[in-house]
């Protein structure tokens, strides 16, 4: 009876985890089109795109030059045609321009990702990134190397970020925290890498996508900080509406047997759009201790790549 009585909410976590995973833009495969045929392609759109973002603001941090940027709006399929994407520009443009909105978020990231990328020695340093995090003084004592970790896959150039769920102290954080900072931290976090992907976009002629690796291995089904969902919740649902067409797949690694069940009872129920996105296995980071070890130089690098080609794209 008491399995039955906490069903509906391990059922509530579940579709917690399932709901921050979902995002609706197709996941890239390696034999993408080349970025120069789809700046060529939508240069049209790229043009109404750019000029309705410079009669908001020329700042660079809200406007960027690159076209990277309006590309992703153009090729939104979530959108029904132009004038929706046109809409979707002019909403998220406003929100970077406004004091109280982004213009602090999307300045100190791309200011961070500039002097994160400037190193002597040619070398990525994120120091710079984590200092100008907002709120870092707090998050960065719930948030190291041991919860999460941002690399690359040489195959693709595609941006992996790797995220321990149940790594996280989420009640210490929420403690120390309100839900509308995190969330800003949060957002903070996906314009850097916004940021990087579309200038490694240009580098490599491919458009560069992040895909998720969320490793469930000890989550709590059941207790910790509802505030945190809350967070993650939020920023996720601003994030779809800020950088589309940049998600790839969402992997989520090693869950726990009871919400493998439910994952397999519940993701027929999403659209086939986001059915194709979402992938529940288990393997990869299962044997991996410190998340340093899969950074470029790791001894578990080789291994973690491989795996995640081999899931991410087919």
């Amino acid at each position: 009876m008491r399995v039955l009585a906490r069903l509906p909410r391990l059922l509530a976590a579940s579709s917690i985890i399932m709901r921050f995973a979902v995002c609706l833009s197709n996941a890239a495969s390696p034999s993408s089109p080349s970025l120069k045929s789809l700046l060529v392609a939508n240069r049209e759109r790229i043009a109404s795109l750019r000029d309705i973002a410079l009669s908001i603001s020329n700042d660079e941090s809200v406007s960027p030059s690159n076209d990277v940027f309006y590309l992703r709006y153009a090729l939104d399929d979530s959108k029904k045609n132009d004038d929706e994407r046109a809409r979707a520009m002019r909403a998220s443009i406003e929100w970077r321009s406004s004091e109280v909105g982004g213009r602090s978020i999307v300045t100190s990231a791309r200011r961070a990702v500039i002097d994160a990328s400037s190193s002597p020695d040619g070398r990525w340093n994120n120091d710079p990134v984590r200092d100008a995090a907002p709120h870092s003084e707090y998050v960065s004592k719930y948030f190291d190397t041991e919860q999460c970790i941002t690399t690359t896959l040489p195959t693709t150039g595609d941006l992996v970020y790797c995220i321990r769920a149940g790594k996280i102290d989420d009640v210490g954080l929420m403690s120390s925290i309100s839900i509308d900072r995190l969330v800003e931290y949060f957002l903070y976090c996906k314009e850097v890498n916004s940021v990087v992907a579309d200038m490694r976009s240009l580098e490599n002629d491919r458009l560069v996508r992040l895909i998720t690796c969320n490793d469930l291995m000890d989550v709590k089904l059941v207790g910790g900080s509802p505030d945190l969902r809350k967070a993650l919740s939020a920023a996720s649902k601003k994030a779809n509406e800020l950088y589309p067409t940049f998600n790839g797949r969402t992997l989520m690694l090693n869950p726990p047997a009871l919400l493998g069940v439910l994952a397999r009872l519940f993701t027929p129920l999403f659209p086939m759009a986001v059915r194709r996105r979402l992938k529940f296995v288990s393997g990869p980071l299962r044997d991996v201790v410190d998340l340093r070890e899969i950074s470029a130089g790791g001894i578990g690098r080789e291994e973690f790549v491989a795996q995640v080609d081999a899931l991410a794209y087919d």
